[in-house]
């Protein structure tokens, strides 16, 4: 059994304040995606890494790949209009998958994601079928518009990080369906429990922010500024 890294990196960042994608923004002299590809290269667990992403981007790409001797990053491949489509390109991009090798999917813009959460996200995957990285509402949660309509018990409510991390075959068929379907889900646990596939939860950290605004960015820079690896 293999795994497998997906990061999709052809996201426009426009929210983040910046000209370019925000997974290319330098921070501490580093793009932002090194950071976050590190955490892979680094995990013992982890065997290869694939980057979809635009065309115009690849050279950027293999050259940051070489500088830094990410050697576990094996494909660099065009990305999809949706991010949706960037993974589904990515699973059909690998050379000889087996249908229990595991795929994770992570955001390039996840960059601080603790070792033990990986690490813990793969074992559970690897004995179980999936695993997707939440964690637990703290803050009381509402419904509605203008006026509050409900109040939710955050005692069952969880937001979705990631990575998220998948057998190839259901992740391969769940994409496979959705794509048949012409449907569009906002992460892959989505598409896969909709093919009837229970998703298994794994705690994950508040530190495996996304960044997507320029207060992300700054909250970012500011880690760095306190020893964040």
């Amino acid at each position: 059994m293999r795994t497998y890294v997906i990061i999709p990196a052809g996201g426009k960042g426009k929210r983040s304040g910046v000209k370019i994608p925000k997974q290319y923004l330098k921070i501490n002299g580093k793009e932002l995606i090194i950071y976050t590809l590190k955490v892979f290269q680094k995990n013992k667990l982890v065997d290869e890494i694939v980057i979809p992403a635009e065309p115009q981007y690849h050279k950027k790409l293999k050259n940051l790949v070489k500088k830094y001797n990410l050697s576990k990053v094996t494909l660099i491949i065009e990305g999809g209009k949706e991010r949706q489509d960037s993974v589904y390109n990515a699973l059909c991009s690998l050379p000889s998958p087996s249908s229990n090798d595991l795929i994770a999917v992570h955001d390039a813009a996840r960059p601080l994601l603790p070792q033990k959460v990986l690490t813990s996200a793969l074992i559970i995957a690897k004995k179980k079928g999936n695993a997707v990285v939440c964690i637990k509402a703290k803050d009381t949660l509402i419904k509605g518009k203008e006026k509050i309509e409900e109040y939710l018990n955050r005692d069952e409510v969880y937001y979705v990080q990631t990575p998220q991390v998948f057998r190839y075959k259901d992740l391969k068929k769940a994409m496979n369906t959705a794509h048949k379907d012409n449907f569009y889900g906002t992460d892959e646990s989505m598409l896969v429990n909709r093919i009837g596939i229970k998703v298994n939860i794994v705690e994950g950290s508040v530190f495996n922010f996304k960044v997507t605004s320029k207060d992300d960015v700054e909250m970012f820079k500011s880690m760095l500024k306190r020893g964040a690896p």
